[in-house]
């Protein structure tokens, strides 16, 4: 088999698809690659490691420079990633697979992949996301549930810890300069929480008996159809914070919720997490979550 006159021939075809038909760029250059990726990787097994650079050479000369040996050898990694199980998303565009093919666990992969179909991430979006390292901060449960297809509640989406911003290095000393670095980037805050948040408000007022409290932030998630009621401590997690978070909860579905929605959920971000806290807590619609500042 001439691998490299059929590897030559598939380039080409896809400059041109790329010049002639620019809806379909992505598509071209994903299939492209993956079956350049295939002969390269069969190409070695007959001929060994130093075809890639024998190759490189000529298609620089012949068709562009951009097939170095660094290209060619992505292309052989992309095509054994998917042939291990990473999904191929025709969405996505070359420099989403190129920023996944470093990336050792197929599962880790898929996850980043699928987000950015689901979120429409662009290139440094996901890059983004890989850097925070979004997948390794989700609960091992959730990892299981996404390897065996199960069905994901919205507890299980919740990074821990959770990532917030703080670009102009303030120190946080109290809730209230926690909570500002928080509005300050809220997009970025509810991400860690998980997709199809909405913002509702922030020390969103409540009346209880004769006082009124203050909840640091209420939102709601769509998806799920709840209202989620977020507090913020500095602090480990302690006791007190249970019952103060599950009076709040307890205020929204009795006075916020429509009856057409799921019973609100508790968010404690703390310093500091005691999980013995929550684990002997007896609701179950309560979690804590660590904070890191960065």
């Amino acid at each position: 088999m001439n691998y490299y006159q059929n590897i030559k021939d598939e380039l080409i075809k896809n400059e041109v698809n790329r010049r002639v038909k620019t809806f379909s760029i992505n598509r071209s250059d994903l299939d492209t690659f993956y079956n350049v990726g295939k002969m390269l990787f069969d190409a070695g097994k007959d001929y060994g490691e130093g075809i890639i650079k024998n190759y490189s050479m000529k298609l620089i000369n012949e068709v562009d420079k951009k097939y170095n040996i660094t290209n060619l050898k992505r292309y052989r990694q992309f095509y054994i990633l998917i042939e291990k199980g990473a999904t191929m998303w025709h969405q996505l565009s070359w420099s989403h697979y190129k920023d996944v093919i470093p990336l050792n666990n197929i599962n880790m992969i898929n996850y980043y992949l699928k987000q950015s179909v689901i979120r429409n991430l662009s290139e440094r979006e996901l890059n983004r996301i890989i850097k925070n390292k979004e997948y390794e901060r989700l609960p091992e449960s959730t990892k299981n549930k996404l390897i065996n297809n199960e069905e994901i509640n919205i507890q299980d989406n919740i990074k821990n810890p959770i990532i917030i911003n703080n670009p102009l290095n303030k120190e946080i000393i109290n809730e209230f300069t926690l909570h500002k670095l928080i509005l300050e980037n809220i997009e970025s805050f509810m991400n860690n929480l998980g997709e199809y948040y909405s913002f509702i408000g922030s020390e969103y007022k409540i009346k209880i008996g004769n006082r009124y409290n203050y909840i640091d932030l209420l939102l709601f998630n769509i998806e799920f159809n709840c209202y989620v009621v977020v507090e913020l401590k500095v602090t480990e997690l302690r006791k007190e914070y249970i019952g103060q978070i599950e009076i709040y909860m307890n205020y929204i579905d009795d006075n916020i919720k429509r009856i057409n929605q799921n019973k609100t959920l508790g968010i404690i971000i703390c310093k500091i997490n005691n999980e013995f806290i929550v684990k002997y807590s007896s609701n179950e619609r309560i979690i804590a979550r660590e904070y890191i500042i960065q």
